[in-house]
């Protein structure tokens, strides 16, 4: 790992993490929550929260698609999703649902300032639920040009952290 300058998976949970949060609103698949814990860890995210139903690590199926990430991305579980948005706000993050809604700002548009952030991702086929949509500083919408205009929770997780991330 040393020649391509990445962490051990022994120092990852105590190395420079980017203040993002990333908040699982009742998502259903394990293998999406396996991707969420990978990419949170690509990018070096500080935590990730499940709520709900979402399920949690250790699980097999979780851990396959999360190959070891469970392992170096801190997580915490809460019963809502309001529950975690209100603790990260406590924490001193701005939460932004990543939803399509009337009044959301283009992730192109989106600047963070240096604010710590919490990304609220939904449900699968639900979205993000109303009541934590509406505990949310805003909603930041991924462009899309296609005719199906929705991507699976994964990608959209990997596309916003990357926008995010890079500068």
């Amino acid at each position: 790992m040393e020649e391509l300058e990445r962490l051990a998976p022994e120092n990852a949970l105590s190395g420079d993490k980017k203040p993002i949060i990333i908040i699982l609103d009742d998502v259903r698949s394990m293998h999406n929550v396996g991707s969420a814990f990978r990419t949170a860890d690509a990018f070096s995210a500080a935590a990730i929260y499940l709520c709900g139903y979402t399920p949690v690590p250790p699980h097999r199926d979780i851990h396959k698609t999360a190959l070891g990430a469970t392992e170096t991305v801190p997580w915490r579980h809460f019963p809502t999703t309001a529950a975690a948005i209100k603790a990260a706000q406590q924490e001193g993050y701005k939460v932004y649902a990543v939803e399509q809604v009337h009044d959301s700002i283009m992730l192109n548009s989106f600047r963070a300032d240096g604010q710590p952030l919490a990304l609220v991702f939904g449900n699968e086929v639900a979205g993000v639920n109303e009541e934590a949509l509406a505990i949310c500083e805003g909603c930041i919408e991924i462009p899309q040009w296609g005719a199906k205009h929705s991507l699976n929770i994964s990608v959209s997780i990997g596309v916003v952290l990357w926008e995010l991330v890079r500068g």
